[in-house]
């Protein structure tokens, strides 16, 4: 059985929420995640804030991250702006907004993220299928540029591309499962004309990672699990999903006590570094630094309340 197989198959126990992700504006997202502690971008925030504080210093240049998986650009808002997943949900949800039309709320958040201290030292460029979201993220800014492109069924375009060769960090906040091996082989031969990027991807513990690293692997990355910490991403949608998933997790010999059978559902972190970098200091290591070296101060959201958990 084939990865992808595998991953339409592991797919079918979590809720289908693809309605959200692909509309003018995050209004709906947020309607529909926020009811659910939807909270993984600001647990990985800090773990991104570190990564690109390293590589800030090594590479010694503005950081280009290209977001697999970006949706609105939610953690371009969140990196670049240092906000918090509870100040962007409370933004896109407040009660005047219910009757705006989709351009209002465009040029609205246009407005809001330019008047914002940002981080000028990252650029983040855009990867989803949902090509209105990705329209959203260039329009206001958030993203430098998006591409609205399925690297599962399509091949990476021959132009236009260019900008994926100055990518020093891959990040996703949970779109391993239908992302698989098959777009990061499309994407790794052009973002390796330049210097070869980390890649940093939060996986839904019930997700194989073992395909994606071995593919990796054979380009020349290591990859290391942060054994030290899960990350819940958000409450389940149902007692109907809880019990799917809880079946996937024991397929997986995966033992859900004290992560997903507290209700919700828990991603590991992966690194993916250049065999010569990770040689220079584990992820243990690297993670080390508790303080972001580039925020001024760390996410105040659910994740608080949510985790990230020690093990």
């Amino acid at each position: 059985m084939s990865a992808a197989t595998t991953f339409d198959e592991i797919n079918e126990a979590k809720a289908t929420m693809s309605h959200i992700y692909d509309q003018p504006d995050p209004r709906a997202y947020v309607r529909e995640l926020r009811k659910l502690n939807y909270a993984i971008p600001g647990s990985a925030k800090p773990i991104f804030q570190t990564l690109i504080g390293h590589l800030q210093r090594w590479r010694n240049s503005t950081v280009h991250v290209l977001d697999i998986g970006c949706s609105y650009g939610v953690n371009a808002a969140l990196l670049k702006h240092d906000l918090s997943m509870a100040e962007l949900y409370e933004h896109w949800s407040q009660p005047s907004l219910a009757r705006a039309e989709p351009e209002e709320i465009v040029a609205r958040d246009r407005k809001f993220f330019d008047g914002l201290d940002r981080q000028d030292a990252i650029s983040v460029i855009g990867l989803d299928p949902a090509s209105s979201a990705i329209a959203f993220g260039e329009e206001t800014g958030l993203l430098y540029e998006g591409y609205a492109l399925d690297l599962e069924n399509e091949p990476l375009p021959s132009t236009g591309m260019e900008n994926l060769s100055l990518v020093d960090l891959v990040i996703s906040t949970g779109c391993v499962g239908y992302v698989t091996e098959k777009s990061f082989d499309r994407l790794l031969p052009t973002m390796m004309q330049g210097r070869p990027p980390w890649i940093a991807n939060f996986v839904l513990r019930m997700f194989p990672f073992d395909a994606i690293a071995e593919s990796l692997a054979e380009r020349g990355y290591v990859t290391e699990k942060l054994e030290s910490r899960t990350f819940p991403q958000r409450r389940f949608a149902s007692g109907g999903e809880a019990r799917q998933v809880m079946r996937q997790l024991s397929r997986c010999g995966v033992d859900p006590e004290g992560e997903e059978a507290e209700g919700h559902l828990v991603a590991e972190f992966f690194l993916s570094r250049p065999v010569e970098e990770a040689a220079e200091a584990s992820l243990e290591e690297l993670l080390a630094v508790r303080r972001p070296v580039i925020s001024r101060y760390a996410d105040r959201d659910m994740a608080d309340r949510m985790g990230p958990r020690e093990n």
